[in-house]
């Protein structure tokens, strides 16, 4: 009798929960600036990273908990303007996630994985990804591949490139960086490309996608946040980008990713830190964003044994044309080598514009033969000897077979810098070494 009044009360009792309605975890605006607002009556049940929705009279507005102490939480919204008012409900939600599909590759997407191409909706897989994740563990990650052609002539020769290798492009503004990752976006060998424009003009979205990929759009996935857009998107869509490059390189996919550009990501992380509360340590950079930098890059690169790879391009905007700026010299030391583009290249109408004797690939040498080797080092050698006396050269001050180097130089330098000569309506480049000594040869 006992058993079965106790089966029937816990019967009542649970009958009595489903009917309770479910009640969503919120709080109150208590603080409002331009950058954020505050958040009271949610700190014991929040996470930094995680979602809020605070509602309103049109779109429901989302934003991301970026500090939390006992007073409440700071909160960053998704978009531009904040639409806060005091003592506005503000609700839990859960962290960003994406659902990638292989019908994604062709769909331009925004930093939270909507379509924003106006076409039809996403199809979502089954698999869940987030954002911001881990790196494959260091000793679990597979060696970086076989050396692949960009068709772009200077890096071939003298930067060559591997799948699943890390590479920097960093240049100031207007020196090209942006033509010659679209002239990268066509490399041959890779099954998905993923692309993220970060920060950049609205107006170069429609362009890079239907004239800079022109045939290779349907095997691109696009991530764009322009640069009106807030910091909080920003910094979302490089992560959005890795995120969807990590689903199709445990695929067994060979991915290109190519993230333009990583300083404005930093300028969005600094604004993020600083509303946050971070100190300015750095020339206005604060401490965490020398963290989230390698966190990002990391990510791209070889997957585990058996699966596939990411290979990285990502543009360095440096600022001031000084390449040893904190974020610009941290990002070089964590890449795989770096493509540097003069400014002084760019002004001689020389272009692409990169500078060979600044460049360097760090798996330069599983890719050369000994006498490609050799041969980059005569070339770097001449174009150094060519450089140091130009003015020299300009005052009258040189004169034919006093220097058998220079002489060779004078000779041998203005034929290869005409042979480096590349644009984006140019032909690819299919064999460089062969058609470097073609040019040489003919003009000899």
């Amino acid at each position: 009798m006992a058993a079965d009044a106790l089966d029937a009360l816990g019967d009542s009792i649970a009958n009595a929960v489903q009917d309770i309605p479910l009640v969503r975890m919120g709080g109150v605006v208590s603080t409002v600036t331009p950058a954020f607002y505050r958040v009271s009556g949610l700190s014991q049940f929040l996470k930094l990273g995680e979602r809020v929705v605070l509602p309103g009279p049109g779109r429901a507005q989302i934003g991301e908990v970026v500090r939390i102490d006992a007073n409440g939480a700071t909160v960053k919204p998704f978009e531009g303007a904040i639409d806060a008012r005091l003592g506005a409900g503000v609700y839990r939600m859960e962290a960003v996630s994406l659902h990638p599909h292989p019908s994604w590759r062709g769909r331009v997407v925004n930093a939270l994985g909507n379509p924003i191409d106006g076409s039809e909706a996403l199809v979502l897989g089954e698999d869940r990804v987030f954002p911001f994740s881990d790196p494959p563990p260091a000793m679990h990650r597979a060696r970086v591949g076989k050396h692949f052609r960009t068709g772009v002539r200077v890096i071939d020769l003298f930067t060559p490139l591997c799948a699943g290798q890390r590479i920097g492009i960093f240049a100031g503004s207007g020196v090209g960086k942006s033509t010659l990752l679209s002239m990268l976006a066509g490399a041959e060998g890779f099954d998905t490309v993923v692309i993220a424009l970060v920060g950049e003009r609205g107006r170069e979205v429609r362009e890079f996608l239907e004239e800079t990929l022109g045939p290779h759009r349907e095997k691109a996935v696009m991530v764009v946040s322009t640069g009106d857009e807030s910091p909080m998107m920003r910094r979302l869509a490089p992560n959005t980008a890795v995120a969807i490059a990590e689903y199709f390189r445990d695929r067994g996919e060979k991915v290109l990713l190519i993230i333009d550009s990583v300083t404005r990501y930093a300028h969005a992380a600094r604004d993020v830190a600083l509303a946050a509360g971070e100190p300015a340590v750095s020339r206005g950079f604060p401490p965490s964003v020398f963290s989230d930098l390698p966190r990002l890059l990391e990510r791209a690169g070889p997957g585990l044994e058996g699966s596939g790879s990411i290979t990285g391009i990502f543009s360095v905007l440096v600022d001031g044309d000084d390449h040893n700026d904190p974020v610009a010299d941290n990002i070089r030391g964590t890449l795989d080598g770096h493509i540097v583009l003069d400014r002084v290249i760019a002004d001689r109408g020389r272009f692409p514009a990169v500078n060979p004797l600044a460049s360097i690939s760090r798996l330069a040498r599983q890719v050369w033969s000994p006498d490609e080797q050799g041969l980059v080092r005569r070339f770097c050698a001449l174009v150094s000897r060519f450089e140091e006396t130009r003015d020299l050269r300009l005052m009258g001050g040189y004169q034919p077979g006093h220097d058998a180097d220079l002489d060779q130089a004078v000779t041998i330098v203005p034929r290869l810098y005409d042979a480096l000569r590349q644009d984006p309506n140019s032909p690819r480049s299919a064999d460089p070494f062969r058609e470097l000594a073609s040019v040489l040869q003919k003009a000899s």
